[in-house]
């Protein structure tokens, strides 16, 4: 746990005694990698999220390239997707073969903009890609009422958004609760819950759950717990090119015990939101994230936007030097070389104001009230110099 008086970070997970216990009883069990401890870990986020089905991986890129492939997305396809997210979401598109059409994001969610969706559809197009930003759930309904129309499937990069959830029906449910084709969660240090690193896809399709399991492993046919535990021998086949994209047990064995933490993680990460929300509400000028009516972020990150004219980099330099750290707005993969000439669906304005001036505070579960009351302190320090 950070030090109160010393520097506070942006993000910290929340890792004990728990999962050193865990991650040691996979190593000595003597089966570290894809074993019953994934298994596990699978049917545990699956019964979590209220998905039929849970297909543990080595990271989201590796769920996001699975989960296109899957859906059809191939060479000389177009997906439509958002720029004002993490490079690896564009990238996941490149390495199904196909080329990402952006889409501008709403102010205040920071998520895809349901109305600019439609201009991003052309005769190539195979999927829409979402995204739940920083954990924000995306107006799904209306993304999943565009799909619709146009017979597309709808994919979720979930990779912030696990205890995230979304309204349908006049109900509560889990962001992973398919409603899509698929939703893709990451566990890397910087999300809600983490392994170190991997990632999770979650279906109702039993089709696209057993191409996920064949993939991820180089094709095989035969998963290794099966050959396993028979009685007689097994010959396996490899039927299709795959991956190595496995999660180890180890990994698995963290994760669960981090599934048993996530509500109380939630809930603490909910209460300084809204701490944050309600002392931030009088500085003149700052943007403040906004949460729809439909939805319950699990907050994976607090991104203000500055009041326009002020310079990002001067102000998170400033923070810093007052021993907090901040990082700037998420990025637009469309300013980066690999991705300046590919197709937009109109002006992506609002994406580039987010990263030009959004700055993300500090948040994380073990945060005390005097540190969010110093992170309050820096930031509005900063502003008035």
């Amino acid at each position: 746990m950070a030090d109160q008086a010393g520097p506070i970070p942006v993000a910290q997970p929340v890792l004990a005694a728990e999962e050193a216990e865990a991650a040691a009883r996979a190593v000595l069990s003597g089966w570290v990698t894809q074993g019953p401890e994934v298994q596990a870990f699978e049917d545990e986020f699956a019964a979590l999220v209220g998905a039929p089905h849970a297909s543990a991986v080595s990271s989201c890129t590796t769920a996001l390239h699975l989960a296109l492939m899957a859906v059809g997305v191939g060479p000389g396809d177009e997906v439509a997707t958002v720029s004002h997210t993490f490079i690896a979401t564009a990238n996941a598109v490149r390495h199904a073969g196909a080329e990402p059409v952006f889409v501008d994001i709403e102010s205040g969610t920071y998520n895809i903009d349901p109305q600019r969706l439609e201009a991003a559809i052309g005769p190539r197009c195979r999927a829409i890609l979402c995204v739940h930003q920083m954990g924000m759930p995306c107006d799904l309904d209306r993304v999943l009422a565009v799909a619709a129309a146009h017979d597309l499937p709808v994919i979720e990069d979930s990779a912030c958004a696990v205890g995230s959830e979304i309204a349908c029906n006049g109900a509560w449910e889990p962001i992973g609760r398919p409603r899509g084709a698929v939703a893709c969660f990451s566990f890397h240090p910087r999300k809600v819950i983490t392994t170190g690193d991997g990632g999770m896809l979650t279906t109702a399709d039993p089709e696209l759950d057993q191409r996920f399991r064949l993939w991820r492993h180089h094709g095989m046919s035969v998963p290794d717990i099966a050959r396993h535990q028979s009685r007689k021998v097994i010959f396996e086949s490899y039927p299709v090119l795959g991956y190595n994209y496995r999660m180890t047990d180890i990994q698995a064995a963290v994760g669960r015990e981090q599934l048993r933490r996530l509500p109380e993680i939630v809930a603490r990460r909910r209460v300084l939101a809204e701490r944050y929300l309600a002392l931030l509400a009088d500085v003149d000028g700052l943007g403040l994230p906004e949460q729809p009516p439909f939805a319950r972020s699990n907050w994976q990150s607090f991104c203000v936007l500055l009041p326009e004219g002020l310079d990002q980099h001067a102000t998170m330099q400033a923070m810093l030097d007052r021993g907090v750290a901040t990082r700037r707005g998420i990025m637009c993969c469309h300013r980066e070389a690999p991705y300046r000439d590919v197709r937009r669906a109109g002006p992506l304005g609002r994406s580039e104001e987010a990263q030009d001036r959004g700055v993300i505070l500090p948040l994380y579960a073990q945060m005390t009230e005097d540190q969010q009351d110093r992170v309050i302190s820096a930031l509005k320090e900063a502003l008035a110099a």
